[in-house]
C-alpha cells in the first residue's frame, strides 16, 4: 500500500481492523521510539546495568501483536495509551523483581506512578523551566535544577505525574486522559492545578526572603 507511512495511527487502526496485514505490522512500529523513551525515563539506575529499555520495547510490542486482534475488535482505549500500558505492565513487573517494589497490580498509571530517572527528571526541570538554553551559569542551573527535583520530588504523585506525561512524554491531552481514566476537561484542570503548584513550591523560598 502506498503512503502508509504517512497515515495517523487511527486510519492504521481503521485498515488494520479490515484486515490489512501491512497496517497491523506499522501499528507495531510506528511507537517504538515514544515508547522506548517512556522506559528509558524511568528506568531506575538500580536496574539500568541489567535492563535495556529496547529489549522492553520488543517484549511489550511482542505481546502487542499477540493481543492486537482483539484490541481492533474491542479498542478499550486509544492505540499508543493501550500499547504504552502494555509496556508499563513490563517496566512495573521489572521494577518489582530487581527493585522489590511492594506487589500490587497496574491497570491504572494514577496511583502507580514509578521514579524518574536522574537524567529525564534534569530534562523535565529543563522543559518546566524553558531556560535551557538562557545565560545562566553552569552553577547556577545545577542549584536551580536540584531545586526543581526537590520541588518535584514533593508535590502529590497525581500532581507530578501530570507533567512528566505532559511535559517529558508529550502525551495528548486525549492519550493522557486514557493513561489517567479521567476525561479531558479533567486532564487539562489537573495540568493547570498540578503547574500553578509547582510553581508556588519553586517560587516559596523567594517569597519568604522577600517578606
Amino acid at each position: 500500500m502506498t503512503g502508509l507511512a504517512e497515515l495517523d495511527t487511527e486510519q492504521l487502526v481503521d485498515q488494520a481492523s479490515a484486515g490489512d496485514p501491512e497496517a497491523r505490522a506499522q501499528l507495531l512500529v510506528r511507537h517504538r521510539g515514544r515508547l522506548r523513551q517512556m522506559i528509558a525515563s524511568r528506568l531506575d539506575r538500580r536496574m539500568a546495568a541489567r535492563v535495556d529499555p529496547s529489549d522492553v520495547v520488543q517484549e511489550a510490542l511482542t505481546d502487542a501483536a499477540g493481543k492486537l486482534s482483539d484490541y481492533l475488535r474491542l479498542r478499550p482505549l486509544p492505540f499508543y495509551p493501550w500499547l504504552r500500558q502494555l509496556a508499563w505492565q513490563r517496566l512495573v513487573d521489572l521494577h518489582r523483581r530487581h527493585v522489590r517494589a511492594q506487589s500490587r497490580s497496574v491497570t491504572r498509571e494514577e496511583g502507580q506512578a514509578l521514579p524518574l530517572a536522574d537524567e529525564s527528571a534534569v530534562q523535565l526541570a529543563d522543559r518546566l523551566l524553558a531556560r535551557g538554553a538562557g545565560p545562566m551559569s553552569n552553577l547556577l542551573q545545577a542549584e536551580l535544577r536540584c531545586r526543581v527535583r526537590a520541588v518535584l520530588d514533593s508535590l502529590p504523585e497525581h500532581d507530578r505525574e501530570v507533567l512528566v506525561l505532559r511535559h517529558l512524554e508529550q502525551l495528548s491531552t486525549k492519550e493522557m486522559a486514557a493513561v489517567l481514566g479521567i476525561s479531558e476537561g479533567a486532564v487539562k484542570m489537573r495540568q493547570v492545578r498540578a503547574l500553578q503548584r509547582f510553581r508556588d513550591e519553586l517560587d516559596g523560598p523567594n517569597r519568604e526572603d522577600e517578606s
